[in-house]
């Protein structure tokens, strides 16, 4: 079957449902909710949404060096790198998957970091909870471990991630 995939900016349309897909996914994210989402778009170098055949399905937040974000894991980074592009988050409707929607997103921030001479993409996901999917996807891009820490008290551990963006 044949669909109708694009990649575009994040419109104020797309606020309810980027709620419900990151409501959907929250124990792999972070809790959001549509005034949180107009802050990080605010922040956010990259703030796209996938549709398929003009449904949103996915969205990606990135965010560069020096945003202004107030978050544990971007701070990790920013004392390592002094430019990158910093992975907030990326959902995908789970009804979706198999599409290869996660690839086409990230393939296109590769090349966007590339256009803008990023030398390093960044990321975390869960380790306790686990988030095998995750971890998985991201070794297939280059991901690589450079350490790991603790969030929301200790009931949450992640693994702090980089790749570098071949030029």
């Amino acid at each position: 079957m044949m669909y109708r995939i694009a990649i575009r900016d994040i419109s104020q349309g797309d606020f309810e449902r980027i709620v419900e897909l990151n409501a959907a996914a929250v124990q792999h994210t972070s809790a959001m909710d549509a005034l949180r989402l107009k802050e990080l778009q605010t922040m956010a170098n990259c703030n796209w949404v996938i549709t398929v055949d003009g449904t949103v399905v996915g969205f990606l937040l990135a965010m560069r060096e020096r945003a202004g974000y107030a978050n544990p894991n971007y701070d990790f980074f920013a004392a390592r790198y002094p430019v990158f592009l910093y992975i907030d988050r990326i959902v995908i409707a789970p009804e979706h998957a198999g599409l290869k929607l996660g690839t086409r997103l990230y393939e296109a921030l590769f090349e966007h970091a590339r256009a803008q001479g990023v030398p390093v993409l960044t990321c975390e996901y869960n380790i306790e909870p686990p988030n095998e999917p995750s971890r998985r996807f991201h070794d297939r891009f280059g991901f690589s471990e450079i350490g790991t820490q603790a969030l929301d008290s200790g009931s949450k551990w992640v693994s702090l991630q980089a790749a570098p963006v071949r030029q």
